[in-house]
């Protein structure tokens, strides 16, 4: 049997409307997140700034707490590679088809890195089912550009999320700032988004409770007050992220493989630490799926939701789900609820048990991300 999940309350304002209101903003429309007509727009998506984390340490970063920040909903699961793809697309996952962090290319019987693992057997222009915003607000004349680090230029998940996006590189923090400037000063009606994958990072390599994030955070929230002085008066900036974070201590650590049970009749497991997509053996059932499920919710269903794929899709979480992107879901999904992470200790690389910082999960301190307003956009 699984365990109830936990929904999203009706009419939440999540990370699918900021983009597209966005756009909305610069055709002088009114928007589900009531910004204002602008000239044009930067958004900026700061990796892992859940705002549990920038709430917590509101004290090293002056700039982006002083002004009060609204409260959006990341998407489930919530990693980057789905909630960036929900990000460009507008979309949830069940309709863009990233569902998680490693899924099933069930055509290839394998499970696929969804950020670095693309080739030629997944083609991300056709893997990623959606438009961007990107591509739709081009149809209507607006120049978007994507600024973000010179490795990710040519990657397949660039290709996959930030199609109708002219790619901008530029490595440095500060250089990326500059390059949001000029686009904003050369390109008046443009859309901006600009990537910081810095304090994700450090959150994994040390946890966000470490004093390297807080380093890291204070240097994001000094180029983020010099971008909101160096911009055009008119332009709009929003502040956003793709998730949150939890810190799991070494003593978390569960090596679900070494319970037998937890295993039988699992093909392939996707999904990341904090919440496993596990796929059955090709041909299973839904009474398959109920029957490993009940399994995995006698072990731990105390400290994680347990689900299967017909309870995920019910639930909604994944918004629409597509027929083509169903197999990409687990049979069973595992989403910790406390402060755990499942490990399957067989692969020979375990480098991954390092992390600290972890998300992917329900939880609040995962799924809540702030937006804040300034520039043109500021309340």
């Amino acid at each position: 049997m699984a365990t109830m999940l936990p929904t999203d309350k009706a009419g939440a304002r999540s990370l699918a409307d900021v983009l597209p209101d966005s756009v909305a903003a610069l055709h002088g429309k009114s928007n589900d997140l009531s910004l204002p007509p602008a000239e044009s727009v930067v958004v900026v998506v700061v990796d892992g700034l859940g705002r549990t984390q920038l709430q917590a340490r509101a004290g090293h970063a002056r700039f982006l707490t002083a002004t009060k920040s609204d409260s959006l909903v990341s998407v489930f699961p919530s990693t980057t590679a789905a909630a960036l793809a929900t990000f460009a697309t507008g979309t949830l996952p069940g309709r863009h088809g990233l569902v998680g962090y490693r899924a099933l290319d069930a055509e290839n019987d394998r499970v696929v890195n969804q950020l670095s693992g693309w080739d030629e057997l997944m083609v991300p222009e056709t893997w990623q089912r959606e438009r961007t915003v990107f591509e739709t607000a081009g149809d209507d004349g607006i120049a978007s550009f994507a600024i973000g680090q010179a490795k990710y230029a040519s990657s397949g998940f660039t290709r996959a999320i930030l199609r109708g996006a002219r790619y901008v590189p530029a490595n440095s923090l500060a250089d990326r700032r500059a390059a949001a400037v000029r686009i904003a000063r050369e390109h008046p009606g443009s859309l901006t988004y600009l990537y910081i994958p810095e304090l994700d990072k450090a959150s994994h390599q040390y946890g966000w409770e470490s004093d390297q994030w807080l380093n890291a955070l204070e240097s994001v929230d000094a180029e983020l007050h010099k971008l909101s002085l160096e911009l055009p008066v008119r332009t709009g900036l929003l502040v956003t992220a793709d998730h949150g974070s939890i810190d799991v201590p070494g003593s978390g650590h569960i090596l679900f493989d070494t319970a037998p049970e937890l295993i039988q009749g699992v093909r392939h497991v996707g999904g990341e630490p904090r919440c496993l997509h596990l796929y059955l053996e090709a041909g299973a059932t839904a009474a398959d799926r109920e029957a490993v499920a009940s399994v995995w919710n006698d072990s731990e269903g105390d400290r994680a939701w347990v689900a299967t794929r017909e309870d995920v899709i019910a639930s909604g979480l994944l918004g629409d789900v597509a027929p083509d992107v169903v197999p990409r879901i687990g049979d069973v999904m595992v989403a910790a609820r406390k402060r755990v992470v499942y490990y399957d200790s067989r692969p020979a690389d375990q480098s991954a048990r390092r992390m600290i910082g972890q998300h992917g999960s329900l939880t609040h301190d995962e799924r809540s991300i702030p937006l804040i307003r300034l520039g043109a956009f500021r309340r």
